[in-house]
């Protein structure tokens, strides 16, 4: 799974810690292909049905010849509860604006009960892509938009083990399997972390979590199919949450990529989360 698609879930997962008061997380990723990345998220409770959340974050990517490629991220969304159906809306920027970039919209319809939810989510993606000079090729600017339509949903399987899972599937307005575009697109797969790890055709997981105490373990199974070149990413991470004091807690992540695109790639993330009373 790509770091805007990790950052996205912490967010959604956050909801349910965030009832009465707010959430501030801060997280360092970094991967074995020279890949870093660092986020901000925040969860504020503005009433006991109603959600304001949001992140920040930026991820840097070293390429060959001594290049650097560097993308942000900036997600704001809202999420109201009328019991037992809610909704929740949002807006996201992310990429590069000197090759690719795109602004995000979406909106989601769900069922919640105590400890479960179900949700149909909705995804309009609006991409501008300055492809560059190559050989005989000048160099244009291109616009596209995706759309994605997906199913995602937690429940409890006792009082100390939960199953999770999504799934989305992109329709784009262009084909993007061209010779011209998979031969400018693939300069960018080295990392999960890499621009190209956006387009993707469909992505699914599902997620196993345990409370041990006052610690939470979670397991992720991911798989993801490329729309340029239709390469499929398959994708396991192991977190570990754990209490630093009675309003903080500590995640460790650690995972492996395994890409028909750019091989194997093992992965590390360390998130810190501090909770208050509004």
């Amino acid at each position: 799974m790509s770091w805007r698609s990790t950052v996205a879930l912490l967010l959604l997962a956050s909801n349910a810690l965030a009832a009465e008061g707010y959430i501030l997380g801060f997280g360092i990723e970094g991967d074995s292909a020279d890949g870093l990345a660092v986020s901000a998220i925040g969860d504020l409770a503005l009433t006991e049905t109603t959600w304001l959340t949001g992140s920040i974050g930026k991820s840097k990517l070293d390429l060959p010849r001594r290049q650097t490629l560097e993308t942000l991220f900036a997600d704001l969304g809202l999420d109201h509860w009328f019991k037992p159906v809610g909704i929740r809306v949002g807006a996201a920027y992310w990429g590069d604006s000197d090759l690719l970039d795109s602004v995000d919209w979406r909106g989601s319809l769900y069922w919640r009960g105590d400890s479960a939810i179900i949700s149909v989510d909705y995804e309009y993606r609006d991409f501008t892509f300055e492809l560059p000079r190559l050989g005989d090729f000048p160099g244009r600017t291109a616009t596209f938009d995706a759309h994605g339509i997906g199913l995602s949903g937690r429940f409890p399987v006792s009082e100390s083990v939960s199953l999770g899972f999504y799934g989305i599937d992109y329709e784009y307005s262009v084909d993007l399997t061209t010779d011209r575009n998979q031969a400018i697109l693939q300069l960018l797969s080295f990392s999960r972390l890499s621009l190209i790890n956006s387009l993707v055709d469909y992505s699914a997981g599902a997620s196993f979590g345990v409370d041990a105490g006052r610690q939470r373990w979670l397991f992720d199974l991911a798989t993801w199919k490329g729309e340029v070149d239709g390469s499929v990413t398959n994708s396991a991470t192991i977190r570990l949450m754990t209490p630093l004091g009675d309003k903080s807690d500590i995640e460790f992540g650690l995972g492996v990529d395994n890409s028909e695109l750019y091989g194997t790639v093992t992965f590390l993330s360390v998130y810190l989360f501090f909770y208050g009373a509004t």
